[in-house]
């Protein structure tokens, strides 16, 4: 029996567990890739973890963008539109407050080190609240930038959601059935590609939400496509049948655009006037496409294959989240020892992800899923009461990044 669109799915939080699994992958690489600024940097660079990181660039966020959007609609089966804002604000604002205040300064404080700082920990945070906004500043969300973004995207289109799920927009959905055919759910990518196209090249990323004027609307555009394929199941049905498709062009393009980048062929190389060439905005298309027919091809895929529950899967799915929050604060205080130690890159990489791994998961399993405050404060839902049994439900699809 085909599940409906209300119905947990399992493949859902398989994906979400894998993604937040590939942004471990990535930020341990940061510090040992060269090009690529970060936080800490180690002396010694990789160029095959910078091509992994390139690699997971391109589909990673879009990927958590899509899944949070199937994440909102879940949530709406259980809440009420203003019920909807308050979770929200609950499972994202809290946390993104705990982060700024407590998570992320030990980050900046590390990198402050490294840039010839020299009080302590209580000399810099004392200090921190009047220096301003990071860069030049102390105060940051780093990393949890998506989950203020999310807040911002969900709390905007609550409305637009509320009446998509309700009334004349169910009614609007199942005119647009016929997108779950053939080959038509592609026209869901032409939105996000055209920001890809025509924004991406005159705005720069900023992950600081004001200025982002391009990427604002880009990630936006991966939210609306998550909430709409799965609010008609035809169109995650699309997605599945048409996987391969989708991973054919999304490796046929990765194949284009790593031989550009390999030979030293995209256009702002050689050109100072890349932003007036028809050539470049060819590259940006391609670059918009690709990421999207990864993240189709991952959603298919995975809800082919991955539509299994397990019993490890409740609790993976309780820690993912905190998880997130914690893992690249747990990156920066290793690698600011381990850039000073002259072993091997590739050493360094591996102890990083599995030192952090098990760091994060000994700190939410001891310190923070136990306690009903430390659950609140991370963004999780309360603990069952015992004796009571406790299934997993929709609403516990909790976003991250």
């Amino acid at each position: 029996m085909q599940p409906t669109s209300s119905s947990r799915q399992a493949y859902l939080d398989w994906l979400r567990i894998i993604a937040i699994i590939g942004v471990l992958f990535f930020h341990s690489a940061m510090p040992y890739i060269p090009e690529w600024e970060w936080h800490i940097k180690n002396k010694e660079t990789s160029n095959a973890l910078l091509e992994m990181n390139d690699f997971l660039h391109r589909f990673r966020m879009p990927l958590l963008f899509f899944i949070s959007g199937t994440v909102s609609y879940f949530m709406l089966q259980r809440n009420t539109g203003g019920g909807f804002i308050g979770l929200r604000f609950r499972r994202l604002f809290v946390p993104l407050l705990v982060g700024i205040l407590i998570i992320v300064p030990p980050q900046v404080y590390m990198e402050r080190l490294t840039q010839g700082f020299k009080g302590n920990y209580a000399d810099f945070y004392t200090h921190m609240f009047t220096t301003g906004v990071y860069p030049h500043g102390n105060m940051s969300w780093h990393h949890l930038w998506f989950i203020a973004y999310l807040l911002v995207y969900d709390i905007l289109f609550a409305p637009f959601f509320v009446w998509l799920i309700s009334g004349n927009g169910k009614k609007l959905l199942q005119k647009l059935s016929w997108i779950g055919n053939k080959q038509y759910i592609y026209l869901l990518i032409i939105p996000g590609t055209l920001v890809h196209t025509f924004m991406l090249v005159w705005f720069r990323q900023t992950g600081d939400l004001v200025h982002d004027y391009g990427y604002f609307f880009y990630w936006l555009f991966y939210v609306l496509a998550g909430f709409i394929c799965i609010a008609n199941p035809l169109f995650m049905d699309s997605l599945e049948r048409n996987r391969r498709l989708s991973l054919t062009i999304a490796f046929t393009g990765l194949l284009i655009i790593n031989y550009l980048r390999w030979n030293k062929l995209e256009p702002w190389i050689f050109n100072d006037n890349f932003r007036y060439m028809p050539s470049t905005y060819l590259y940006m298309a391609l670059g918009g496409i690709t990421a999207w027919m990864w993240v189709l091809a991952i959603v298919g895929y995975a809800k082919k294959y991955l539509n299994k529950p397990r019993p490890i899967l409740a609790y993976a799915n309780q820690a993912v989240y905190p998880f997130y929050i914690l893992h690249q604060t747990v990156i920066v205080i290793l690698t600011y020892y381990l850039v000073n130690v002259p072993d091997d890159v590739g050493l360094k990489y591996a102890f990083t992800v599995i030192v952090t791994f098990l760091i994060s998961i000994f700190i939410f399993h001891l310190f923070i899923k136990p306690f009903a405050m430390m659950r609140f404060l991370f963004g999780m839902k309360p603990a069952a009461k015992k004796g009571k049994s406790r299934g997993i439900k929709e609403e516990e699809l909790i976003p991250a990044a």
